[in-house]
């Protein structure tokens, strides 16, 4: 790579101040993930993290319906397609101290960490049962308990507040790392770059993970991002990047451990680019006509994350009908959570301004 000379600092270096760069240089961990490409899972590894894909499938698909029903109400975003994603990268975290915080599209954030499917489905129904108590909904999940901090509706806002749950963790040397999901859209917002210059400059223990389903709302990538590889982006902040293949829950969740060693090397954060498809609109009430039925169609026959890794699993000797019996009781569980969720009752009236209003400090 050719060099880039910088310009010399007007008046000299002062004192404490860094010394200049001679060169350029694209900071990266892509060749030590394309040393290392995919995680040699067990088939009994492989095998729950097949279940917990399939989980978040059958849960949204059931959360889509209830949305047509009118059992919820408000925004609703779906994670359909993006499933190895949060499971990949989610599984490789130390559920005693890391932490999470994403976006809008929450739902398989908080299964892939284990959360009761009860109590999310609960909160997308407004019932009091729900983990936010009913006051969240499905962009507002909640839970200190879980170290999962959102579930954040303004774009990009969770970027910031990752740094801070980053900056937590070094405050108190409890050796966590931060996981900070935003999408292809959130990439463009300013205050994700002022967390990126931060991070770095604290070497905060946090992981940037910009999901790329390739849509921001309606606008495809290459009509809103003049770099379209996004795991260039943290380039001027040295934070080094790494590009994986969203779609196959195994290189997600090497690529997955790839990040946290370093991050937990003390050597700052990582900014991963996920490379992922949504089939569903952006929210549900997004008839996604700006895309083919033919493009998504393509997508789903040719790289489903689900369907890849029962492949997988049927070539390591697990029998299709046990597959099937799987299925099945994935479903159950999805029923047995929508059943509770509809029996489960609204917030009182006298719960209206809890955790709202502080009426003196």
């Amino acid at each position: 790579m050719p060099k880039v000379k910088t310009d010399a600092r007007p008046g000299g270096e002062s004192a404490g101040s860094p010394a200049a760069d001679d060169e350029f240089v694209l900071h990266s961990l892509q060749q030590t993930h394309a040393a290392d490409r995919r995680y040699k899972a067990s088939k009994e590894e492989l095998l729950k993290l097949y279940e917990q894909m399939l989980l978040i499938r059958r849960f949204e698909e059931k959360a889509g319906q209830l949305y047509g029903l009118g059992l919820i109400g408000g925004f609703c975003h779906l994670y359909i397609g993006q499933e190895a994603v949060a499971v990949g990268l989610q599984s490789a975290l130390d559920g005693n101290r890391d932490s999470v915080i994403t976006g809008y599209r929450d739902h398989g954030h908080m299964l892939a960490y284990g959360i009761d499917p009860k109590v999310i489905m609960a909160e997308l129904t407004g019932r009091h049962s729900g983990i936010s108590k009913g006051k969240g909904g499905s962009m507002h999940m909640f839970s200190v308990e879980h170290r999962f901090y959102g579930g954040h509706g303004i774009v990009g806002a969770q970027v910031s507040l990752g740094a801070g749950l980053a900056f937590a963790h070094k405050y108190r040397e409890d050796g966590g790392v931060a996981m900070a999901y935003f999408g292809d859209g959130a990439a463009n917002q300013g205050q994700v770059y002022e967390s990126f210059n931060m991070a770095s400059l604290w070497k905060l223990p946090i992981i940037f993970v910009i999901e790329n389903n390739q849509y921001a709302m309606g606008t495809a990538v290459n009509r809103s991002s003049a770099e379209t590889h996004f795991y260039r982006r943290g380039t001027a902040f040295r934070i080094p990047g790494m590009q994986v293949d969203g779609m196959d829950v195994l290189e997600v969740r090497k690529a997955a451990e790839i990040a946290l060693e370093h991050v937990r090397g003390g050597n700052g954060p990582v900014l991963m680019e996920l490379n992922t498809y949504r089939y569903r609109g952006h929210s549900m009430s997004d008839p996604a006509k700006y895309r083919s039925r033919e493009e998504v169609q393509g997508v789903r026959e040719k790289r489903d994350p689900i369907e890849h890794a029962k492949a997988e699993l049927m070539e390591l000797g697990v029998d299709e009908a046990a597959l099937k019996n799987l299925d099945k009781r994935v479903r159950a569980k999805v029923s047995e959570a929508a059943d509770f969720a509809e029996n489960s009752p609204e917030p009182d009236m006298s719960e209206l301004y809890t955790d709202v209003l502080v009426e003196r400090y």
